[in-house]
């Protein structure tokens, strides 16, 4: 059984969360978050893929996560993973950038990684005071100035990146997803609404946004169920109200994507 020490504690003032992974070797299969993800690799050293782009991140590397960026990740030379990042929600970081730059939109990263960073070192003293609980506004000006500089160095203004030339087709079938999680959803219909045969719509939706239709929708299903377990609810409830079939199935999938169990991701909040 893996050993291993993950922590996440959720900062109120700044409306973001910090993750703490020390000593893991879990693989992170293929998925993405809808929120930015900002991390570095204390040590160990992983081979990520990421927007179709293989990558081998070492200590000291910065990470840069976009909302929907398709990922996955796996140990190198079996060493563990000892892994620190923050997580800002869109409505935060537009919020913030908004701001900043003093325009309405969101940044887009246009770097995945960053080895050797000099912005690395703010990022873990801010990491540091969130999860030590830090109540001083030092840990608001460090964060302002620390999403000042990556925005400048890193991004570019835009919703995200996406493609003028996305497949309408292919798009009808993502919102679908994104609108009717929670109902039984079969590869045919989906196959119907976009009018192509089966094979053709997986390989159309996977170019386009890097992950599976199946794969997408389990995203979906468990970023829906950490918003109901955020509010107190029970691991049951959220698998129900999140379209899985059953409590196991769904206890598998959060672990796998989140790093955490549902009931340990709800106490977060409790606390």
């Amino acid at each position: 059984m893996e050993q291993g020490k993950r922590s996440v504690r959720f900062d109120n003032e700044l409306q973001v969360e910090a993750y703490c992974f020390q000593g893991i070797m879990q693989r992170f299969p293929n998925h993405f978050h809808e929120y930015y993800v900002i991390g570095f690799i204390e040590s160990g050293r992983r081979h990520l893929i990421c927007k179709n782009r293989d990558y081998q991140v070492q200590s000291g590397a910065l990470l840069l996560f976009n909302p929907s960026d398709s990922h996955t990740c796996e140990a190198i030379d079996d060493a563990p993973l000892d892994y620190r990042c923050i997580n800002i929600k869109r409505r935060t970081m537009w919020r913030v950038a908004e701001e900043i730059t003093g325009k309405g939109c969101l940044p887009y990263f246009s770097e995945t990684v960053v080895p050797d960073s000099g912005l690395t070192e703010l990022l873990r003293q801010l990491h540091h005071m969130i999860m030590e609980g830090r109540k001083e506004f030092d840990k608001e000006e460090l964060f302002y100035f620390l999403t000042e500089q990556l925005i400048r160095k890193y991004a570019e203004p835009g919703e995200g990146g996406s493609s003028p030339f996305i497949h309408q087709e292919a798009e009808k079938v993502r919102l679908y997803l994104e609108t009717h999680y929670e109902e039984k959803i079969s590869l045919d219909k989906l196959a119907a609404m976009a009018d192509m045969n089966k094979y053709s719509l997986l390989r159309t939706f996977t170019r386009l946004y890097g992950i599976t239709p199946y794969r997408y929708l389990e995203n979906i299903r468990v970023n829906k169920a950490k918003e109901f377990l955020e509010h107190g609810g029970e691991p049951l409830d959220a698998a129900m109200a999140a379209g899985f079939s059953d409590q196991s199935h769904f206890t598998n999938y959060f672990k796998e994507f989140i790093g955490l169990t549902p009931g340990q991701y709800r106490d977060i909040f409790r606390e």
